[in-house]
């Protein structure tokens, strides 16, 4: 690791509904180079739905959102939620999700909705008492960890439906990316 890597820390920003069915389109490369313009380093992008990994001087992850959803808005013309955490949020993340001991499920029905701040207690309450069926779900701290063995497409907690409940910006991923972004953060 270089010297001037050291001197900052690694984001992960998730971007919320870009490039879905041909709307709200942000190329990489144009993403890439809209946060090299904000002074962010080593800038690399994960698939087309964005997902971006980053080096910065140490921020409030809240205030490198803003700052990238506002000037997403500038610059495309349209709002896209933004959740940031930094690369040792993320592994916790990762390393606390309560399904991955669990032999008998799949890995590959793991997902992770990412929340942009910690619910309020009455409303998490309201969600632990949703009949969900095939679902299972769990929330801990700014993340809801699901296990979807119908596939996600067929959940009943879509990111809309989770904002609605809880109150706040959420955006899910698979747990393949969640360890992808978590491997391209580490080198």
């Amino acid at each position: 690791m270089n010297e001037e890597k050291d001197k900052t820390t690694i984001y992960i920003s998730i971007l919320r509904g870009i490039n879905v069915s041909g709307h709200r389109v942000i190329k990489r490369d144009a993403l890439k180079k809209l946060l090299a313009e904000l002074k962010f380093e080593h800038v690399q992008t994960y698939i087309q739905s964005g997902n971006i990994i980053f080096n910065a001087a140490k921020a409030s992850t809240e205030v490198i959102s803003m700052t990238i959803q506002s000037t997403i808005e500038k610059e495309f013309g349209f709002n896209v939620p933004v959740i940031t955490f930094t690369q040792e949020e993320l592994e916790t993340t990762i390393n606390a999700n309560p399904f991955a001991t669990d032999q008998s499920k799949d890995p590959s029905f793991f997902h992770v909705t990412f929340l942009s701040e910690k619910p309020n207690k009455v409303l998490i309450e309201q969600l632990n008492q949703l009949n969900l069926n095939n679902e299972s779900f769990v929330l801990i701290d700014k993340a809801i960890y699901l296990y979807c063995p119908n596939g996600y497409g067929n959940i009943k907690l879509t990111n809309s439906f989770i904002e609605n409940k809880l109150k706040v910006i959420a955006t899910t991923r698979n747990w393949k990316t969640c360890n992808e972004l978590s491997k391209i953060a580490r080198n």
